[in-house]
Order: structure tokens, then C-alpha cells, then sequence
């Protein structure tokens, strides 16, 4: 089912306005609740005038803590999962131009401290070369947006300058299809090849690689990022899901520690991105 984007603001102002009755209903102060809560009384009221949406655990806390009835209880916690999902489509990305997009994955990354990457069908834009940079921002099929590329593609490299901040670590994973799939020009995709065996080499960076050979027991399906524990965002043809039920991040980091299980890591990696280079260069001549 689509998430539509009114019915959600709607679904989060009820959320807000549902606790901050239950709560006066009860008596307590904002102050005793946050005691209760072991929260601060800033958020506590930053949670019901709809400033700050509660987190699935937090909506759980504030329930305990004013001892409300089973079955409102899971009446507000369905509404508090669906509060914690957002969606927003390519096309209104492209509407207001790609690289705001590119311009807030940078505030994203600027903001965690450990990212983990999945990318089971095509490499990230941290890793990207410009070429391919160009090939993956530009529109593909007739239902494709117009976007501005050449000023998104510069907004993708500019966010690579992260990657040399020692003091965050990221996680790529890919599958090797991922690796291999030709989405550029061999010459194109043997530099996009070659940049991801340099950038392994990064004291803060670890790609892996799950080879078509080994048998994994879980299936690839969709491009996910996980932020420090606080959030996933879900990649589809369509659009993007941003995930932050603390359930969604644990199944997401469960799946992400699977696949890393089964990957080729270190200099195995490398090696494997070098030859990937090197028969590309090959297929060009």
C-alpha cells in the first residue's frame, strides 16, 4: 500500500494530540510523565505538540508509564509504526532538482558516525567516478523525470570528501553482480572498478563483496542504507522509504551482518575489484 504523504502528516498530529490527552487524562504533569519515562520534559512536550515524532520505544515508554488500556494501547502503536515510515518519490525529487537530494544525504552522513551500505544491484554514489556518476543520474526509460545531471553529478562527487573523515566508518556491500553489472561503457565501468579497489584501501573504509559462487541462505532485494542505529533509508524503482521503527533498523542491521558473513573482504575485495577492472579494460580493446 502507497504511503500517502497527507494522511501521514495527519496520522502524526493524531499520534501527537492522542498521548497529550491520555496524559492529561491521567493527571500527570509533562514533568512527572518524563520522570516516569526517563525523559527529558523538553521532549516530552516536543512529543505532543507534534515538534519531535516519538520513536516506537518511545511511544511504548509513555504508554507503560500512564498504564493505558491494552487494546489503545496497540491501536497507538500501529499508529506510531506508521508514523515512523516516509516515502518520497524520484519525481518529486527531480521536481525540486536531484542535487537537494544530493545535498541532504550530505547533512545525513555528516550527522552518523557508522554507515552500512547493502547495494545488491549497483555501487553507491560515495564510490562513484564521474562517468558513472553521469550513466546513473541520467534518465533511462520515458517515465524517468528530467532532472538537471551534470549539476547532480557534481553534488555526488562533492559528498565523496567524507570518506576521508577518519572519524566515521562506512560499510559497502555488494553483491557481484552489483560489481559487474554493465551500466556504462567498459572503459567506464573499468575506472568505476579500479576507484572502488583504491577507496577499500582507506584506513576507515571495508567493502565486501558476496560472490555469485557462495550459497547465502537470505535474498537480495532491495538497496538499503542503515545510519549509526537510527534510521534505514530503502531504495525502489519508484522512490525511497525511510524507515525508523528501532524493529525496521534491527531487521535491516540483522540482514546487512548476514550477507557481510558470506562476503569477500579486505584484500580478497580489492583483488576481486581489480580483476573486475582489468577484464573490463580488456573488453574495451
Amino acid at each position: 500500500m502507497p504511503i500517502e504523504p497527507e494522511k501521514q502528516t495527519r496520522e502524526r498530529r493524531d499520534l501527537a494530540e492522542a498521548l497529550r490527552g491520555l496524559r492529561r487524562a491521567s493527571g500527570l504533569s509533562g514533568e512527572r510523565l518524563a520522570i516516569r519515562c526517563n525523559m527529558s520534559q523538553t521532549k516530552i512536550s516536543r512529543i505532543e505538540t507534534g515538534r519531535s515524532l516519538p520513536t516506537v520505544i518511545d511511544v511504548e515508554r509513555i504508554l507503560k508509564a500512564l498504564a493505558v488500556p491494552g487494546e489503545v494501547a496497540h491501536e497507538l502503536l500501529q499508529l506510531a509504526r506508521r508514523a515512523n515510515v516516509d516515502y518520497a518519490s524520484w519525481r518529486a525529487h527531480a521536481r525540486v532538482g536531484l542535487y537537494h537530494k544530493q545535498a541532504e544525504l550530505k547533512a545525513l552522513e555528516s550527522s552518523s558516525r557508522v554507515m552500512r551500505h547493502f547495494l545488491p544491484a549497483i555501487p553507491t554514489g560515495l564510490l562513484h567516478v564521474h562517468e558513472y556518476a553521469v550513466e546513473t543520474l541520467s534518465p533511462t526509460v520515458p517515465s524517468d523525470p528530467a532532472r538537471d545531471v551534470s549539476r547532480a553529478v557534481q553534488a555526488r562527487i562533492a559528498r565523496q570528501v567524507i570518506l576521508n573523515d577518519s572519524s566515521r566508518s562506512f560499510w559497502f556491500l555488494m553483491t557481484e553482480q552489483a560489481v559487474k553489472w554493465q551500466r556504462a561503457s567498459p572503459e567506464t565501468m573499468a575506472a568505476q572498478c579500479a576507484h572502488m579497489a583504491e577507496v577499500n584501501g582507506k584506513p576507515n573504509v571495508e567493502i565486501g563483496i558476496v560472490p555469485q559462487r557462495v550459497r547465502v541462505s537470505g535474498t537480495p532485494m532491495n538497496i538499503f542504507v542503515v545510519y549509526d542505529d537510527r534510521l534505514v533509508t530503502v531504495e525502489m524503482f519508484s522512490g525511497e522509504v525511510i524507515l525508523r521503527d528501532p524493529r525496521d533498523i534491527a531487521q535491516h542491521l540483522n540482514l546487512f551482518d548476514l550477507f557481510w558473513s558470506h562476503a569477500l573482504t579486505g584484500d580478497a575485495a580489492t583483488e576481486f575489484m581489480a580483476e573486475a577492472s582489468e577484464a573490463f579494460m580488456r573488453q574495451r580493446n
